[in-house]
């Protein structure tokens, strides 16, 4: 994933992104042709390729036009589709599903094959709709693309942000401490998503219900946790805060996770999946969007971004393969798995506040004794774009 953040600085956003859309596109319409075993794995490898450079890339290139608090209700935006897009796929799925038979395919062939014809339509249509850069978004004034790269350079330090490649800025990333803390907070946030994505039929499936009315029953979850996803994302950025909401997220997964493993009744069963939904959909882009707000300098940012997300993502590997058949219907291993990411979460997630705290109590303390004294930085303009994050001036997002 890191080359990929990076090659978005070297390629214009608008053909590279629609570019891998595309062919994410093709991909996942040719899994619905495969008939073997092999191919399947070959084709779902093909699709983790192109897969991986999207959602960073596009994340990096908000960063590139929203300053630190404005971001995440746009992250919201995105992500949110994602969301939506879970419940519409249940009614989808329960639609193509009757197609089983068509052109003598199953049904699920054709659930591939339509919505990955859909994504390559959507990936031709962004070819001629997304803008690269503010500095040249032609349907803005000369005055407007000014504000707009003075808004976003100045956003976080008051010497402007380090726009240039360094090896340097790669090796920073790699050993910043918060990276790996951060990435610690991801999984615990994407190994309860992606579980509760790939298995949610299946769970509700297990209380009772047909495979259709299933997949019917997973759309009401989804619709709410696109709705507080947007809430969360407003006032996340409103009051210039991350970890409040990213931690009420953890403590739903929390309840909801409890909530399965346990002998509850189905009905409550069900409740629980929806907070499950809620808190990692709604959660997930301040999670993403907090590592964002603190790391400065755009290639440091965008190799730390990817570290994160690329690294972060084994744990949704490990989630789509612990929902095993003969654990039903409570599925113990699976919820227990699942709700040991989330006390990762909720041990990591203050140990960050604590740290991040500190080191802003420490550079205001600083910067007030200079002030008493009447000194100045003793540091150079480029010195302080090349400290980045590490700048006396910089405060970290907590």
């Amino acid at each position: 994933m890191p080359p990929f953040s990076l090659v978005l600085k070297v390629f214009r956003p608008s053909r590279w992104l629609p570019g891998i859309t595309v062919l994410w596109g093709i991909v996942m319409t040719l899994m619905g042709l495969v008939k073997t075993y092999p191919q399947l794995i070959g084709v779902r490898l093909c699709l983790g390729i192109a897969e991986a450079g999207l959602f960073p890339g596009v994340v990096y290139y908000l960063t590139l036009w929203y300053s630190r608090y404005m971001l995440q209700y746009r992250v919201g935006l995105f992500f949110g589709a994602a969301t939506v897009a879970g419940a519409f796929s249940g009614l989808l799925a329960f639609g193509i599903g009757y197609m089983g038979g068509v052109g003598h395919l199953e049904g699920w062939s054709w659930i591939f094959i339509i919505e990955g014809l859909l994504t390559v339509v959507v990936g031709l249509i962004a070819f001629f709709v997304i803008v690269d850069f503010p500095s040249t978004a032609t349907f803005l004034t000369p005055e407007e693309r000014a504000y707009l790269v003075w808004r976003k350079k100045y956003d976080n330090s008051s010497v402007g942000e380090e726009e240039h490649f360094a090896l340097r800025h790669v090796i920073a990333a790699f050993t910043d401490w918060q990276v790996y803390l951060q990435m610690l907070v991801y999984m615990s946030i994407i190994a309860p998503l992606y579980g509760i994505t790939f298995f949610l039929p299946t769970i509700i499936k297990n209380f009772g219900y047909t495979t259709a009315i299933s997949q019917l029953l997973t759309v009401p979850p989804y619709v709410i946790a696109s709705i507080v996803l947007l809430i969360w994302a407003h006032y996340s950025d409103k009051f210039e805060n991350r970890s409040v909401f990213i931690y009420a997220g953890l403590l739903l997964l929390l309840v909801g996770y409890s909530i399965n493993i346990s002998e509850a009744s189905n009905g409550i069963k069900y409740f629980g999946t929806f907070l499950i939904v809620i808190g990692s959909y709604a959660s997930f882009p301040g999670v993403v969007t907090w590592l964002g707000n603190n790391l400065a300098g755009q290639y440091k940012r965008a190799v730390g971004m990817a570290l994160n997300i690329g690294f972060g993502n084994f744990s949704g590997a490990i989630a789509a393969n612990i929902y095993r058949e003969q654990d039903s219907p409570r599925f113990i291993l699976g919820h227990g798995l699942e709700l040991m990411f989330v006390g990762i979460g909720l041990v990591v997630v203050p140990i960050l506040i604590v740290l991040y705290k500190r080191i802003n109590d420490a550079r205001d303390q600083a910067s007030r004794q200079r002030i008493e004294q009447g000194g100045k930085l003793q540091f150079t303009i480029q010195e302080l774009r090349d400290l980045g994050d590490r700048a006396p001036d910089f405060r970290y997002t907590l």
